[in-house]
């Protein structure tokens, strides 16, 4: 029975297999991406909320002025991180990401494991993310009259008076709109988002740092180093956009050579531009006074710039929304990526014969984030959607170091440079965060891998391409 268990929790993919997967016509998604649309995606899917809202509350709440450490630490933690993203994507070509990497590298049940924790990941950031959007549209529409009834604006979980939340439904089903028909069309829009949302960063970079008073960076830790970390822990959700450009390797024209870039060149471009914008936020504005929903506004306000609120709440609007593109995309392709090989069940891997996505995965995302969002309180939802990103990165910094040494001859047109020790570094920086999050969320994380766990002993072991394969021998 043990040697029966071994043989299937253990069962591994070949690159040979996962280079056909992308061939055959059935599961083929159409290449259209360049290294400047990866770059985009990434800065969509990071440059979003963590800039808009949590840098904020982090200040507030946890680090002060050392707010700008703590987004030093989180991006040290992330580029360790892609490093090793930027390996294992430049091997593997595939839709899927860390899940298919895990495949290659560690078997079918860990591939598993990360697969899941990746639905986890994406699933429950974008019911959350679209109530951020639909706060910030419906101040937007209020600065100019238009108000939205208080039934339409929250359910009566998320504030009283509630009954639905319409705003945050109307974006979702755009964004799934958006995906069905297609990457190309996405990635459009995502890139002149993108370029709207870096022009309001940096307008409010080069408009107030005139007003910068340096007494307001003492005490620089008020809360000490251990409130750098605690900072570094929240923001971390700022930086979770990075890793979705890996689940667009199958759609990229030279995913090689691009992927790198990609993922290098939007967490760097997005980690200066935060450090820049939490500098200069703290600087204004003490950071006591900056716990609120949208402190880059309040900051503009505070310091008597009230007519430059408008347009950065509309780039906080364009912001969240191609996080919301980028979220949405990822967690389709996933999906896709474990339907293909059994896991899931297989409509959700068959794509539309014109636009080539994966339909019944985007329904499927689709309705189940709009019912949550519309209806349902999102309670510390930052710091579950953490927990299952930085369980994540660990996984992917482990899959290349095992990769390096039990199939050192696959061909990587990326190596991450110092292995394994940079490896080493990523788990460690990122399990010192991990720890700095309540023990409430490690439970949340406990209770959704153990329904994960009925799914997989109940259909997926069963299903798998390769159990078939191995019956078939």
């Amino acid at each position: 029975m043990a040697n029966s268990t071994s043989s299937y929790l253990w069962r591994k993919k070949t690159l040979e297999m996962v280079l056909s997967e992308t061939e055959a016509e059935q599961f083929k998604l159409k290449k259209t991406l360049t290294a400047i649309d990866l770059i985009a995606l990434g800065i969509g899917a990071i440059i979003g909320t963590g800039i808009f809202v949590l840098t904020g509350v982090a200040a507030a709440e946890k680090a002060g002025p050392g707010i700008v450490l703590s987004f030093v630490v989180a991006g040290l933690a992330c580029a360790l991180a892609a490093i090793s993203y930027a390996e294992l994507a430049s091997m593997f070509p595939i839709a899927g990401s860390t899940y298919n990497y895990a495949f290659v590298g560690m078997g079918e049940f860990l591939a598993w494991v990360i697969g899941w924790d990746l639905i986890l990941e994406y699933v429950f950031a974008l019911p959350a993310i679209s109530l951020g959007w639909s706060g910030y549209f419906t101040n937007l529409l209020g600065s100019i009259g238009i108000n939205i009834p208080a039934w339409a604006a929250n359910s009566a979980w998320q504030a009283p008076g509630g009954l639905i939340n319409l705003p945050a439904i109307g974006i979702l089903l755009a964004v799934a709109i958006l995906n069905y028909i297609g990457v190309r069309e996405t990635a459009t829009i995502n890139n002149i988002g993108v370029a709207f949302k870096v022009f309001v960063v940096l307008f409010f970079i080069f408009t107030a740092v005139w007003y910068v008073k340096p007494a307001n960076w003492s005490p620089f830790l008020p809360y000490g180093w251990a409130g750098v970390f605690h900072g570094a822990a929240i923001i971390f959700f700022a930086y979770i956009g990075f890793d979705a450009v890996s689940t667009a390797a199958e759609e990229t024209k030279n995913p090689g050579r691009d992927m790198p870039i990609g993922i290098l060149g939007s967490l760097g471009i997005s980690t200066v531009l935060y450090m820049a914008v939490s500098a200069i936020l703290t600087g204004v504005v003490s950071y006591t006074q900056l716990n609120d929903p949208a402190p880059v506004a309040k900051a503009l306000n505070l310091i008597g710039l009230n007519w430059a609120r408008g347009l950065v709440s509309l780039g906080a609007i364009t912001g969240i929304t191609t996080v919301l593109l980028v979220m949405f995309y990822g967690s389709t392709r996933i999906i896709f990526a474990m339907s293909r090989d059994g896991l899931l069940p297989p409509a959700f891997s068959k794509v539309h014969p014109k636009f080539r996505t994966p339909t019944l995965a985007i329904y499927l995302i689709g309705i189940a984030t709009m019912l949550v969002a519309g209806f349902l309180p999102i309670g510390m939802i930052a710091e579950l959607v953490n927990i299952g990103t930085m369980l994540a990165f660990i996984l992917t910094s482990i899959a290349t170091i095992v990769l390096r040494y039990t199939q050192p001859d696959l061909p990587r047109k990326f190596r991450a440079p110092g292995m394994p020790w940079t490896g080493i570094l990523a788990i460690l920086f990122v399990l010192v965060l991990m720890i700095s999050l309540p023990w409430e969320t490690w439970v949340r994380l406990i209770v959704w891998f153990v329904i994960g766990l009925f799914i997989y002993f109940g259909y997926g072991r069963h299903n798998s391409i390769l159990a078939k394969q191995q019956t078939q021998h």
